[in-house]
């Protein structure tokens, strides 16, 4: 076959392996199990106070009045986003047919180091939602002049406008000092006297979306005085509103393909984890991805417990890259105990733990370290939240041992710390671990 047909053929079977996965998925419309979708309000659920504040606080925006500024907080994934989003899109599609000029600018700042680049921020997202050139560059000019060009932009296209500042207690800056003023107090202050120094001939109004309930606290007395926000707090859903959350997002999905407890699993690990509604939707939506990745037609419990691990594997590597090779192995040996122990342990005794920890090292032919240094490296995994601990006594005479408890499932973790290159070694060894971990263990218990 000559090159050309066999470059062609290959095109054509890439084309229809395409094809096949879109005609056969079990999704119907994916994008609505994007976390920061702009959704309906009949898809909105557990937030009708919220709702009513927001929409109280938006309303002079339609009446030609600048609406307050507002502080939203409450933890992640309890729909501070979701609702500022959506009751802006509204207010901006209202405003369009009465023909008046409001804007929606929305900045996230978790990724944002700087006041300057804050600003930079701004511009570019002013610019791009009026379809102009931003006019000044990322680097090479001062940030009053950015800041002035972010003003020309709204005072030229806009009446009024409302600036969402997602994750704004993120925005930090380099601060020399412990009491230096942080980025983010710089920067509302100045955007909240903006309408009243005459840097912009309309209305701005703030929007700061926070999951910190102290973050005022943080700010300049300047700024506080400034930006004088209106409170909206968002409490944690609990597990019936994520099933609500979740069930009227199911049309994602195909018809019939959604055995009847993956709702009820989603919401019940997501209620466990401070009942936050991204992390539901996310095992919702991966639950799916994991029965198209196999091929299957429908989307079972099986799927969910796969998403469920999936996450807790991606938030330990996540956690673990700081880790030194030997706390990764203070903390797999102790993991191998729960994982290869008869007994059903609730717990692991820090002394059993210990000794697993010493026969790794040995084959690995790496430093042992002392049990000092194996109990601080521990205190160090708590600190991650991979553990918690507890103190126990063995009866008079005994003393006392420390116990610990994994946050997530220990396979997790371990199969995680076995994709470093080290460990892999451990895995040819593994019956010879299984017996010494039953060993260390009976006789841990053999005195009580």
């Amino acid at each position: 076959m000559a090159d050309g047909d066999e470059q062609q053929s290959l095109s054509q079977s890439i084309k229809g392996r395409l094809q096949e996965g879109v005609q056969n998925s079990v999704f119907k419309d994916k994008g609505l199990l994007d976390p920061d979708a702009v959704i309906d309000e009949d898809r909105i659920v557990g937030r009708d106070q919220q709702l009513d504040d927001i929409i109280t606080y938006l309303r002079p925006a339609l009446q030609g009045n600048r609406p307050p500024n507002m502080l939203l907080y409450g933890p992640s994934g309890t729909g501070k986003s979701l609702i500022i989003n959506a009751v802006c899109q509204q207010v901006l599609e209202l405003a369009n047919a009465q023909g008046d000029r409001f804007g929606v600018i929305r900045v996230n700042c978790q990724t944002i180091k700087s006041h300057d680049r804050a600003v930079y921020r701004l511009v570019e997202s002013a610019a791009i939602e009026v379809g102009v050139d931003p006019g000044v560059p990322e680097s090479g000019v001062s940030t009053d002049q950015k800041l002035n060009r972010f003003y020309e932009i709204l005072s030229e296209y806009f009446d009024s406008v409302i600036i969402i500042l997602d994750e704004v207690d993120l925005l930090v800056g380099r601060q020399r000092e412990p009491n230096d003023e942080p980025a983010y107090s710089k920067l509302l202050y100045q955007l909240s006297r903006a309408s009243q120094l005459g840097r912009i001939e309309g209305h701005i109004s703030v929007a700061a979306l926070t999951n910190d309930p102290r973050f005022m606290e943080n700010l300049d007395g300047r700024a506080e005085s400034s930006f004088n926000p209106q409170d909206v707090v968002f409490p944690d859903y609990d597990a019936n509103q994520l099933q609500s959350i979740l069930g009227r997002r199911r049309d994602a999905y195909q018809e019939n393909v959604l055995e009847d407890g993956i709702i009820p699993l989603s919401s019940a690990y997501a209620a466990q984890d401070h009942g936050d509604a991204r992390k539901a939707i996310d095992l919702f939506r991966k639950a799916g991805e994991i029965a198209d990745r196999q091929g299957e037609d429908m989307v079972r419990e099986e799927h969910v417990r796969g998403a469920q691990k999936e996450a807790e594997r991606d938030r330990t590597l996540t956690q673990m890259q700081g880790l030194s090779t030997q706390k990764k192995l203070s903390l797999y040996a102790t993991a191998v105990v729960p994982i290869h122990s008869h007994r059903n342990l609730n717990a692991v005794p820090s002394t059993v733990a210990y000794r697993v920890y010493q026969y790794i090292t040995d084959i690995l032919d790496t430093d042992e370290k002392s049990r000092d240094s194996y109990l601080r490296y521990m205190s160090e995994a708590e600190t991650y939240n991979f553990v918690t601990s507890d103190k126990r006594g063995r009866g008079y005479g005994s003393g006392v041992h420390k116990e610990y408890t994994f946050v997530d499932d220990p396979e997790v973790v371990a199969e995680t710390l076995q994709s470093d290159i080290r460990l892999e070694e451990v895995e040819h060894d593994e019956d010879l671990v299984k017996s010494v971990v039953n060993a260390q263990i009976e006789d841990f218990f053999e005195g009580e």
